[in-house]
């Protein structure tokens, strides 16, 4: 099948690949000269452990095109995918500009038969406003349908996630065009759920939001346990093991972030709003979000008795979670500026994310690895989970540090262990 994906970020750039990886001969539009000029050489602009080597091989064997204008790929596919950016505005509402522009873009072009797919998270109604764009705009003797297929890809696994999804959700009004995503989507092993467009686009966000909810519901739990004296990861532990309520998603920490979970719980909130239902519930999660964060930085200040003007703080993991370079509404943003607004001077590292941290963190002293950034810190806090801070030689920590301070704000470490070799540690949820 000949497919075209309009966007090469996160979504478009490795479903394209993915896809043209089982096969299927796939178009990738972009905006962006530079971009797509790097692609076509197989460099990529995002991190995804393994998904560069895909974007070569295919590339090499002219499976996976990129290119810049809509006339020879649009009219050439069986099926176009939307995959663009929807970020929020300041009202917390997606904001549709980009995807509406691309509908028009490719309505232009369409011939034949088209199925036009929205894999941009989306609010409830989009596909339908598409489909009065396209139908305006197309050529009279091209036919088409749309559908919705939300994508549910996890940064870090993305690659495994789009093979060997949970779910594959098509969204459509016609057998027609759910028969042609079907044939597209034979090779991917997940459970198939069809449904009407509306519930398609719905269960992207259900989906996020209620995994948001778990997490702020963790972290609630954190913050009650350190009040009374329990342990709040034997307490989610425990939970966690009722097959009705699962372990995922029940680690405190410094609060979600990322590409997916603000943008969606915000958008879900204004999707009520304007059908006349307060989402009070939402409105608590993203309220326990950010105590998560704030609770990191009262921490710091506590421990060193509310002292921290000129205070060293070193930060390990920038990124808003492990493997990923992405620092879309990452915690450590939060976290680094509320204790510079203090005074407090900052190291920090990351082991992919630092150059983009860099176009967001002003003032902060970036750092070659771990040791560097614990040298003469006063507090040294575990922001991101990555695996090679588990590694870490923390007698070596201890030794170059000015105070022996660790907030472990993922719980990566042995509280007893990490004591026992002089360390002041405070975890979350912990006594």
């Amino acid at each position: 099948m000949t497919i075209t994906f309009v966007g090469h970020g996160y979504v478009g750039l490795v479903s394209a690949s993915v896809f043209a990886q089982l096969g299927n001969t796939v178009w990738v539009i972009g905006h962006t000269k530079e971009k797509i000029e790097n692609l076509k050489k197989g460099i990529i602009p995002i991190y995804e452990p393994g998904l560069e080597e895909i974007v070569k091989q295919n590339v090499n064997a002219k499976r996976l095109l990129f290119i810049l204008d809509y006339k020879e790929a649009i009219p050439a596919s069986d099926v176009v995918f939307i995959a663009v950016g929807t970020p929020p505005k300041k009202t917390g509402e997606a904001d549709l500009s980009v995807v509406f522009k691309v509908a028009e873009e490719i309505g232009k072009h369409i011939d034949g038969y088209t199925v036009v797919v929205t894999k941009s998270t989306v609010p409830v109604g989009t596909n339908y406003q598409v489909k009065k764009i396209v139908e305006k705009v197309k050529p009279k003797k091209a036919t088409f349908d749309v559908a919705s297929t939300p994508e549910f890809l996890r940064e870090g696994q993305a690659i495994n996630d789009t093979l060997h999804p949970d779910r594959i959700v098509i969204g459509t009004e016609t057998k027609q065009a759910e028969n042609v995503l079907k044939e597209l989507h034979k090779q991917v092993d997940g459970v198939l759920v069809t449904t009407n467009i509306p519930t398609a686009e719905m269960i992207k966000y259900a989906a996020n939001a209620f995994l948001a909810t778990k997490i702020s519901f963790a972290n609630a739990i954190a913050q009650l346990s350190e009040m009374t004296g329990a342990d709040a990861l034997q307490v989610l532990g425990g939970i966690g093991l009722d097959k009705r309520i699962g372990k995922s998603f029940l680690s405190p920490g410094p609060g979600y972030g990322g590409s997916c979970f603000p943008k969606d719980v915000k958008a879900l909130i204004a999707i009520a709003k304007q059908h006349g239902y307060d989402f009070l519930l939402l409105k608590e999660v993203e309220a326990i979000n950010i105590q998560a964060m704030q609770r990191i930085v009262q921490k710091t200040k506590d421990v060193l008795h509310r002292n921290i003007k000129n205070k060293t703080i070193g930060v390990l993991g920038l990124s808003f979670k492990p493997d990923t370079d992405d620092m879309r509404d990452a915690p450590s943003i939060f976290i680094i500026q509320s204790l510079q607004k203090s005074g407090a001077k900052i190291k920090a590292y990351d082991p992919i994310a630092i150059e983009n941290a860099k176009k967001l963190l002003h003032n902060v002293t970036f750092c070659k690895d771990s040791y560097a950034v614990a040298e003469h810190a006063d507090v040294l806090i575990v922001v991101t989970e990555w695996n090679e801070f588990r590694q870490l030689d923390l007698s070596r920590i201890k030794n170059v540090m000015k105070k022996p301070i660790l907030i472990d704000g993922r719980n990566i470490y042995d509280p007893e262990k990490v004591k026992e070799l002089g360390f002041v540690y405070q975890g979350v949820g912990r006594k």
